[in-house]
C-alpha cells in the first residue's frame, strides 16, 4: 500500500500559552484533491504553515509521502515535492510574468546561481516556461510587469509559480478569495486542470468551489478536525452544519 501523500501525526502547535493546533491527525491520499474549511481563526494557514515547513509544529509529526519532513525548513521540504501558494498574493510585482515563472523553474532544472552564464540562453527552462505561460493563458501577458496584472491574472499567476518547478503535492491557500463569480469560476477550471495527476490541499472559504472540487473534505474547528469524508458525507454531517456550515450546506 502506498504511503499518503501527505500525513499528519498528532501534530500541535501553540504560541506561548495559546494552543493553535490541537493533535490534528490527518492523511491525504496521493492524487486525492483535499478541500480544508473551517470559520476564521480555525488554524487553516497555520495548518499550512506547519505541513509546508513555515512553521515547526510544538510536538507530533509531519510526513510527506512517507518521509518525516517535521521541522525541515521550507526549501528543504520544497525540494522533496511540495509547493504552496499564499493567502496574500506573493509574486515579484516588478519583474515581468515571464521572470516570474522562470523563476520558479530554474531550481527545479537544476540550475544554480552564475554570474557567468545568461539564463536567457536555457532553451528548455525558456521553452517549459512558455508551456507554464499557455497553460495558465498567461502567454499574451508574458512582457508585462506583474505588479500591473489584474487581481485574478496576479492569482492565477501565482499558481503557475507554485506548480511551475514540478511538485507533486500542490498546497493552496484561498485561491479565489476577492474573485468575481466568473473568475471563481475560471479558476476552479483551471485549478482542476493544473492537478490532475498531482495531490491538492486547498484551503477555501467558497463552499461552491470546495464542494464543486473536492474528493475529500476535512472541517477544522478551533485547532481540532471535527470531521473528514466525502463531500457528500460532509453535506449530511450534523456537526458540521453545527460547528460551521449552517445553512450553506444545502
Amino acid at each position: 500500500m502506498n504511503a499518503p501523500a501527505i500525513e499528519l501525526r498528532g501534530v500541535r502547535k501553540s504560541f506561548g500559552a495559546t494552543e493553535v493546533i490541537r493533535g490534528v491527525d490527518l492523511a491525504v491520499a496521493a492524487g486525492e484533491r483535499h478541500a480544508v474549511i473551517g470559520p476564521n481563526g480555525a488554524g487553516k494557514s497555520t495548518l499550512f504553515n506547519l505541513v509546508s515547513g513555515l512553521l515547526a509544529p510544538s510536538s507530533g509529526s509531519i510526513l510527506l509521502k512517507g518521509d518525516d519532513v517535521t521541522g525541515l525548513p521550507p526549501q528543504l521540504i520544497n525540494r522533496r515535492g511540495l509547493s504552496r501558494s499564499f493567502q496574500v498574493t506573493n509574486i515579484f510585482h516588478r519583474m515581468s510574468v515571464w521572470e516570474n515563472v522562470r523563476c520558479g523553474l530554474l531550481w527545479a532544472g537544476g540550475q544554480r546561481y552564475s554570474f557567468w552564464r545568461s539564463v536567457d540562453n536555457l532553451s528548455e527552462i525558456n521553452a517549459r516556461t512558455e508551456r507554464v505561460l499557455a497553460d495558465f493563458n498567461l502567454l499574451e501577458r508574458r512582457d508585462v510587469a506583474a505588479g500591473v496584472l489584474t487581481y485574478a491574472e496576479q492569482r492565477a499567476l501565482e499558481i503557475a509559480i507554485t506548480i511551475a518547478g514540478g511538485a507533486d503535492v500542490i498546497l493552496l491557500d484561498e485561491p479565489t478569495a476577492g474573485m468575481s463569480r466568473h473568475e471563481t469560476d475560471r479558476a476552479v477550471e483551471l485549478i482542476r486542470r493544473i492537478s490532475e495527476g498531482r495531490t491538492l490541499i486547498i484551503v477555501e472559504h467558497d463552499m461552491s468551489v470546495v464542494f464543486g472540487l473536492a474528493d475529500r473534505i476535512s472541517v477544522l474547528v478551533y485547532g481540532e478536525i471535527v470531521a473528514s469524508g466525502t463531500p457528500q458525507e460532509i453535506r449530511n454531517s450534523a456537526r458540521v452544519k453545527e460547528a460551521y456550515l449552517g445553512q450553506e450546506a444545502h
